[in-house]
This record gives structure tokens, sequence and C-alpha cells, in this order.
């Protein structure tokens, strides 16, 4: 949430410079009415309203509502470095998306769990590029990806594509939180090398073969993991601060 005059915050890391713009400023005006109300005054971090933010938007895109544990304290310091490394990237096999969540002490299931995200949401054509033009010398297509779905990303991102220009990662159910990317990733409809290594690789497939299922599996395992993700460098007591402004130290 921090900004940096000098465009070396978190938020202005390649990994997160697609962020939606307008997500941060749903958060910044939540934190101004809760701050509004004199009894809640510098009381709720933007931290806790992030983390409720985000519960807010799975629920109503259809998808579990959940209790989030609350007491967040804000971070003082942003920078572009703390994201390297830190984040899972498109193109990850499953041991390494293993290696990153276990680090965080999430189980496979959780991170499986976590991936189902991507049943909202969208991305810009060059987090996915390779896999529908320079896959391999001898694939240019990923053979992993389904054929007709890699001709129809072919036409929503021609080869000199606008950047700014993306599209929904589920083909299917964009504004539905539901299992539908289970059910894509049975079909080869994973947009990313790391969405459809879930159901390539046998250690995995069987979780992915259970959430496709089930909606109300995929939904218990979710709010299972993104609680305990929600638990991971969080500062409480007396570390930190509760910002008064979102985009800013005190």
């Amino acid at each position: 949430m921090l900004a940096s005059p000098n465009g070396r915050a978190e938020k202005d890391h390649g990994d997160d410079i697609s962020l939606a713009g307008d997500g941060f400023d749903t958060v910044i005006k939540a934190k101004a009415a809760v701050d509004s109300d004199p009894k809640c005054t510098n009381k709720v971090s933007c931290a806790d309203i992030l983390a409720l933010a985000t519960r807010d938007v799975v629920a109503l895109a259809g998808g579990p509502s959940y209790k989030v544990e609350l007491g967040r304290r804000d971070g003082r310091i942003s920078t572009k470095a703390s994201v390297q490394h830190k984040l899972p990237h498109p193109d990850f096999s499953l041991d390494q998306l293993n290696t990153m969540f276990s680090s965080h002490g999430l189980t496979q299931k959780d991170m499986i769990a976590l991936s189902g995200a991507h049943t909202i949401g969208f991305s810009h054509c060059s987090r996915f590029f390779k896999r529908i033009y320079r896959f391999s010398k001898q694939n240019r297509i990923d053979p992993t990806l389904n054929a007709t779905y890699a001709l129809q990303l072919r036409q929503m991102c021609p080869t000199r594509v606008d950047p700014r220009v993306a599209i929904n990662m589920d083909p299917t159910t964009p504004q539905t939180f539901d299992n539908a990317y289970f059910q894509n990733l049975q079909k080869g409809m994973g947009l990313f090398t790391s969405d459809q290594a879930l159901f390539t690789d046998t250690r995995s497939r069987p979780t992915v073969n259970q959430f496709a299922a089930s909606n109300a599996a995929f939904g218990r395992a979710f709010v299972s993991a993104i609680t305990k993700l929600g638990r991971v460098g969080v500062k409480t007591g007396n570390q930190g601060e509760i910002r008064h402004d979102c985009t800013s130290v005190n």
C-alpha cells in the first residue's frame, strides 16, 4: 500500500505493477470511512482492512465467506527488493511452488487451494506469451495447453499486442469464485505454466480432481489456506504502527 515518490516501493515491483489501482483505492476509502467514526479512529490497520477486503471480494463473487483474524499492525518499510523471490512466477514447476509455499508453513494442498483464486482476476499477455508462441524449438505452443484454448489466447494476444491488454485467468466463469479453475486444468486450460503443472504433475493431480468435483471441498480448503496465509509475516503488539494514511508511514 505504501507509495514511493521514486518508484521504489513494494507495489512498484514488476510482479506487482499490474495490480489494479482501484483495488488500492477501495482500501484507502475503507480506511477513511472507518477512521471517520470517532470510536474507531486510528484503531484499525490498513493491513486488517486489506485482509477484510480480500474476504469480501471472494464472498461477493460467490465464494465462501469466513472470519478474518484481526489485530495486524502496518509495517513502516516497503521496498521493491522485499518482493524479489517472494512471489510465485507463472512458469514455476510444482517443486518450485511447494518450496516457496512451504517456506511460509503452507502445505501442497494449501498452495493448490490458493491457486484456485485464479478463478477470478486477469493477466497481461506477457505473463504467458512464451507458452503460446515460443515454448521450445520443438513446440512453439506448450503441448500441455489445450490446442483450441491456445489459438484463442493467440487471437487475444497477438505478437505485437498492446502491453496494457489483459485477459481473464478463468475463461469459463471469470466473474465467479468457484471451482471452474480446477475443471479448466483438467481440460488443459490453465493459463500459466504454474497453473497447468498442478494437473500435469501426478503428485498434485488428485487434489485438483477433488476440487474440480466439489466446489464445497475447494471452499473449505481455501478458507483454511487463506487463514494460514493471513498469519504470515504479521506484525502485532508494539511492532509497526497503525497508519493514518495507507499510502505513507505516520
